[in-house]
């Protein structure tokens, strides 16, 4: 056990907890790390990436309507308990802000919660540190021909996200070990399924 205090998560972090609240608790708290590198489409998502973020965008942005864009930014809140790295942060035509995120995924007419929440959490921190609003997010799907997909964040999405955080920090400066996912087809496939704990 530790007696570390955790004082930032990463909106990947957050992901990680809502695919299953004890990838926080291995991870962080036991220090045991998945070796993701390893996997195959997440180094190709890696890869593409970095070239997305040096290649010309501005049709991209143009769509959308662009003012001003900022890449590769990195966000941190100590109010909020976060800190990540957003691909953009876009300056829209109404004076209010949205993040941009490239995915390495195809579109398939369904947006993950996951990712509603990722961006949701970039929209917090974009508000505190830009002081302008944020009403909704973008993702470009790389494998759907760069799909973009606008994603609205409510106030009831950003109430959410911050209970999902103080939920992460319970287990974190708590240490205590948290129920596993009730969707257990998500075990079959979990680099720590051969030491969890049914």
């Amino acid at each position: 056990m530790t007696n570390e205090t955790f004082e930032f998560v990463t909106p990947s972090e957050v992901i990680e907890y809502m695919y299953c609240p004890r990838f926080i608790y291995y991870m962080n708290s036991l220090k045991i790390e998945q070796h993701e590198k390893r996997r195959k489409l997440v180094l190709k998502g890696r890869e593409m990436h970095e070239l997305k973020l040096i290649q010309n965008k501005d049709y991209i942005r143009k769509k959308i309507g662009v003012k001003e864009k900022y890449l590769d930014v990195y966000l941190s809140s100590p109010t909020l308990k976060l800190v990540g790295k957003v691909d953009e942060v876009l300056l829209l035509n109404d004076d209010t802000m949205a993040p941009l995120d490239y995915k390495y995924a195809e579109w398939t007419n369904k947006l993950y919660k996951t990712y509603t929440i990722q961006q949701t959490l970039y929209a917090l921190l974009i508000e505190e540190i830009y002081q302008k609003e944020v009403n909704q997010a973008f993702l470009v799907y790389i494998r759907s021909k760069n799909h973009i997909q606008n994603i609205p964040i409510t106030q009831k999405m950003k109430s959410k996200a911050k209970t999902i955080v103080d939920e992460i920090f319970d287990i974190l400066n708590l240490n205590y070990y948290p129920k596993a996912t009730s969707t257990k087809r998500k075990c079959q496939d979990c680099t720590y399924k051969n030491i969890c704990i049914s």
